[in-house]
């Protein structure tokens, strides 16, 4: 894989965690309801759509090949927008 791809992975890993932490806070009442059954049965569609979407869309930039930094660019993305995407939820 050249160095261009992987830059583009990296790029799409974190902007895709920033997605991510945007739906999570978007569908937090869902996610996080009182009712166990509702919780875990959208807990697991939500993650299984995301993880889904995830290797489908890195399937067709790179081809499928995962890298741990990958990961790690996709966590970073998430953490560094959830504080900022709390105001969602609020509202």
């Amino acid at each position: 894989m050249n160095l261009k791809i992987q830059v583009f992975s990296l790029l799409f890993s974190f902007i895709y965690g920033i997605f991510f932490s945007f739906l999570v806070n978007f569908h937090y009442h869902l996610l996080f309801s009182k009712n166990k059954i509702i919780q875990i049965f959208f807990t697991f569609l939500f993650l299984l759509d995301m993880a889904l979407l995830y290797f489908l869309v890195l399937r067709e930039i790179n081809e499928g090949i995962i890298h741990i930094y990958f990961y790690f660019m996709l966590v970073l993305g998430f953490y560094i927008s959830f504080p900022r995407l709390k105001k969602i939820r609020k509202k």
